[in-house]
């Protein structure tokens, strides 16, 4: 089993990182400030650090902060540490502003991703995107009656992905392969959309699933 470090301390890092445990993983979380997740850690059993410290002990990252602090966080936990590491992308492009008729505003354009520029700045780290078209509560272990949900990815590095899918599946999806990282100014517009019906019907529990013939 692989070392996994999350940088993000917030719902979805914590979420995952409990993920990670139960899958048999050995993990750590970061925080710019690890001693408020000292609750968490007496909690679940997982040991806090700096971005830095949990960068460097990793085998594999997950990234887990609000996408307007992605590209920090990656810097913060320093590139030449995360440089050939797969990292899990769970974040997404969206605005500091309320949503216009149930939809997220994003800060990225219609042909670009927020993947594709953390990608560019960080050419040495091996992005995957997932778990980014997904609430915190359905990431680990989704439950439906009509069977295993989709859970889409993409990246650029093909023996990266093979490592996203094994966890995916392991963690309760149907893994299904987009592409490269330009895929991703595809997937992230799926957090929009999966929003809508949160913010217009007041429902948070539905995911996606793809249908092959």
């Amino acid at each position: 089993m692989e070392k996994i470090g999350v940088i993000g301390s917030a719902v979805v890092g914590q979420t995952l990182a409990r993920g990670f445990k139960s899958n048999g993983h050995e993990v750590r979380i970061g925080s710019r400030t690890p001693a408020k997740l000292a609750e968490f850690s007496a909690s679940s059993g997982i040991t806090s650090a700096t971005f830095d410290e949990v960068a460097s002990w990793a085998d594999v990252v997950v990234l887990a902060v609000h996408g307007s602090a992605a590209e920090e966080a990656v810097r913060t936990a320093g590139p030449d540490r995360l440089a050939g590491k797969v990292v899990i992308d769970t974040t997404n492009p969206i605005k500091d502003a309320p949503p216009v008729d149930g939809v997220l505003q994003f800060f990225t354009g219609p042909n670009e991703s927020l993947m594709e520029r953390l990608q560019s700045a960080f050419p040495a780290v091996r992005f995957v995107k997932a778990f980014n078209s997904v609430g915190s509560a359905r990431m680990v272990n989704p439950q439906y009656e009509r069977g295993r949900p989709t859970m889409f990815y993409c990246g650029n590095d093909e023996a990266a992905k093979a490592t996203v899918a094994r966890i995916l599946g392991a963690f309760g999806w149907e893994a299904a392969d987009m592409g490269t990282a330009v895929a991703a100014r595809a997937l992230e517009p799926l957090c929009q959309l999966w929003c809508i019906l949160g913010f217009r019907n007041n429902t948070w529990t539905h995911a996606f699933a793809l249908f092959r013939s």
